[in-house]
């Protein structure tokens, strides 16, 4: 099985619960950033990827049935591409509540994790974004212009646009599976993500 779902949406975008969501739905792992953060060898060759050296992207992802948040998101047209019959997949929500989640959270990383997941974000977001994330008004305007692409770019017949309260149905419907007979589950929430990182700096001080 390959690719069956291109997430386009950017982080904070309910990436998370899609990732559960699609496991649920298609019974394999989704390629989201904790996959990263799992497999720190991949950080170069995404690197790599945003200097305009694409990896084999059926053998990169061979195991998984769908791309989610970044850094898979923002090279949506090359994966796209790769995997011609796959839904794509783009998760938004208004711009102003986007920042003030991500502006919150993954906004806040740098130089948290390591100098080569700087430099591989750094690189992404200098060949990807749009704009700059240094102040509100130019992340939304990137945040912006990123939909907007995607919208205009994909054909209607394999784009669908969701957001976090849409749940089950219009992803089951596109995919043409059953829906489950169980709440949709939201996870990730800024709440949960502040946890986590006081959980990670405490681990980090201790060692």
């Amino acid at each position: 099985m390959s690719i069956r779902v291109v997430g386009a949406g950017l982080y904070r975008t309910g990436t998370k619960s899609l990732k559960a969501a699609l496991e649920r739905l298609l019974g394999r792992p989704s390629y989201h950033m904790a996959e990263v953060f799992l497999h720190p060898e991949h950080i170069p060759i995404w690197h790599d990827a945003a200097l305009g050296r694409m990896p084999d992207w059926t053998e990169f992802l061979q195991g998984y049935s769908a791309t989610l948040d970044a850094p898979a998101a923002y090279f949506w047209p090359e994966l796209s591409t790769a995997f011609p019959d796959a839904l794509v997949l783009l998760s938004v929500r208004s711009a102003e509540s986007w920042w003030s989640s991500a502006s919150q959270t993954v906004m806040r990383t740098e130089g948290l994790v390591s100098p080569e997941w700087d430099a591989m974000n750094d690189a992404i977001s200098s060949s990807r974004f749009a704009s700059s994330t240094k102040t509100k008004e130019a992340a939304i305007r990137g945040f912006n212009l990123h939909n907007d692409r995607v919208r205009s770019e994909v054909d209607s017949s394999r784009l669908l646009e969701w957001t976090a309260g849409d749940g089950w149905e219009p992803i089951c419907s596109a995919l043409g599976v059953p829906v489950p007979d169980e709440p949709f589950l939201h996870t990730n929430t800024r709440q949960e993500w502040a946890a986590r990182e006081r959980a990670r700096t405490t681990a980090s001080d201790r060692s």
